[in-house]
């Protein structure tokens, strides 16, 4: 439980750089589905990581995975451009009430290359 807090904090502060009161850049959404063999990722989170060596130098994008879904209106939204996602999934939710409640990776984190359009979009990612 203590990593899942560690990563949903890292990827909340790390969504914050960048967002300074000079920060005019036109975000779009990105919203859709994670599964992992085929079923939905009960939580974990989903980072678009800007790919620095294509040129792109916007802010990350970020969002949490809720019950296979995600979406950056809840989050950050991205660009557009040449993006790195990173995923990473857990097997629930943490449990507040129940301290010996133990939340696990479901896979390691998973890494690919995307190309976001400048535009309000959806992407499925599914976990082999």
């Amino acid at each position: 439980m203590i990593r899942y807090m560690a990563i949903v904090t890292i990827a909340s502060l790390l969504s914050l750089a960048g967002c300074g009161s000079g920060d005019t850049v036109r975000k779009f959404h990105v919203s859709g589905n994670v599964t992992f063999k085929g079923s939905p990722v009960p939580s974990g989170t989903i980072i678009f990581d800007p790919d620095r060596a294509s040129g792109n130098s916007a802010p990350q994008g970020v969002a949490e995975i809720i019950d296979g879904k995600f979406d950056t209106s809840k989050g950050e939204g991205v660009v557009g451009g040449a993006y790195q996602v990173i995923i990473n999934g857990f097997n629930g939710k943490p449990d507040v009430t129940n301290e010996s409640s133990e939340i696990k990776p479901l896979f390691p984190e998973n890494k690919r290359k995307v190309d976001l359009p400048q535009k309000t979009t959806t992407m499925d990612f599914d976990i082999p």
